[in-house]
């Protein structure tokens, strides 16, 4: 009898966790990966694409090219999830499984910061980073905003690093003195578990006269004045805003009673719902860890994990301890790294590693080995 899986989301975590079982049950799984994209792309490369480094099609990894047993994937939308019978419902068809695990990721919710819309610009989304591809060669002086326009949002080290590369990117075509560039982030420091982080980002800034806005959210943006308001009213005038748009729950989770609060909740040990053989990973959960592709990977090891102890009539002994590292542009050719542990101690601990020309190939690495290791590429 084989072990019936859904995997909702093929990102970090239903990538990891897919490879897992597949690896650990070969034929003993019946294992479906579902996600309404066509290709997976890592979430740095976005900013490869948005400041002309990469072309787009050279950062997408086709769904097609994933093979491995006891797996298919198939590229649907899902319209309905049940956790309590495990049933998933697409445009197409209907699914049960006797383990369900949802990794469908957060959503962004444009509409929620008045006016970002009509009078900014959005890098989150990779159509998002399409664009701005196209609209940066055109801006040549005046005010940029990189600015977070709500609370929590994915990969908390990627405002910074878009501020660092604008201020690369506008010095390499010599209008650097003809603009200003400030970051709008709703944190008293960029990385907050890591105060030698921060304080490296901070240095980085003032030396590239990066204005560092903390402790704010933007609120609303004014396109025909061309000015953003924060959330304690103060407004900035802007010609170039770069937004880290409102992160939510997608909508078919939400319908279907697995959220609380906006998110899932999780049992941090195993990374199950409330519901039986119904597990949560990544972006979508509550689990406390931030929204990164890292941690979502971290996860899927654990939830994996539970379901083969599960499967064998045993339980998992060990719990998810938030663990991650987390790499950053700097510019100037140069990446940093933070090591994250969220779980162990009681506080989350961050240790900094100094950007250096080493930690270039030591995020190509990342990225080269999980693509072989999820597509046997």
């Amino acid at each position: 009898m084989k072990l019936r899986v859904l995997v909702l989301g093929a990102g970090f975590g239903g990538l990891e966790l897919t490879t897992i079982l597949s690896e650990a049950l070969g034929d003993q799984l019946d294992l479906t990966l579902i996600d309404q994209n066509d290709s997976f792309y890592f979430g740095f490369s976005k900013l490869d694409v948005m400041f002309g480094r990469k072309r787009p099609d050279a950062v997408r990894i086709p769904y097609r090219h994933l093979v491995k047993p006891g797996v298919r994937f198939l590229q649907e939308t899902i319209t309905a999830i049940d956790p309590v019978a495990k049933k998933v419902t697409t445009r197409n068809a209907s699914f049960t499984a006797d383990v369900l695990v949802v990794a469908l990721g957060a959503d962004y919710d444009l509409a929620a910061t008045p006016g970002l819309l009509e009078g900014g610009n959005e890098y989150y989304s990779f159509e998002g980073a399409e664009k701005l591809r196209e609209v940066l060669p055109g801006f040549s002086k005046g005010d940029v905003i990189v600015g977070v326009c709500g609370a929590p949002f994915k990969c908390p080290p990627a405002p910074s690093e878009a501020a660092l590369m604008v201020h690369d990117y506008l010095t390499t075509r010599g209008v650097r003195d003809a603009c200003t560039i400030s970051l709008v982030m709703p944190f008293g420091s960029p990385i907050p578990p890591s105060p030698d982080t921060s304080k490296a980002l901070l240095r980085a800034f003032e030396e590239r006269n990066i204005r560092f806005v903390p402790q704010r959210k933007v609120r609303l943006l004014d396109a025909a004045r061309k000015m953003v308001t924060l959330d304690d009213a103060t407004e900035m005038p802007y010609d170039l805003f770069l937004g880290i748009p409102k992160h939510v729950v997608p909508e078919v989770v939400l319908q279907s009673g697995l959220a609380v609060d906006g998110w899932i909740p999780v049992d941090r040990t195993d990374l199950q719902t409330r519901y039986p053989g119904v597990y949560a990973i990544g972006d979508v959960t509550s689990v406390g860890t931030p929204k990164a592709g890292v941690f979502a990977e971290g996860a899927a090891k654990i939830a994996a994990a539970s379901i083969i102890a599960a499967l064998k009539g045993n339980k998992n002994p060990f719990a998810y301890t938030g663990a991650g590292s987390c790499y950053i542009e700097f510019g100037e050719g140069k990446v940093g790294r933070v090591d994250v542990d969220f779980f162990s101690g009681p506080k989350p601990q961050g240790i900094h590693h100094e950007p250096s020309e080493m930690l270039v190939a030591d995020k190509d690495y990342f990225g080269s080995s999980r693509k072989a290791r999820w597509f046997g590429a």
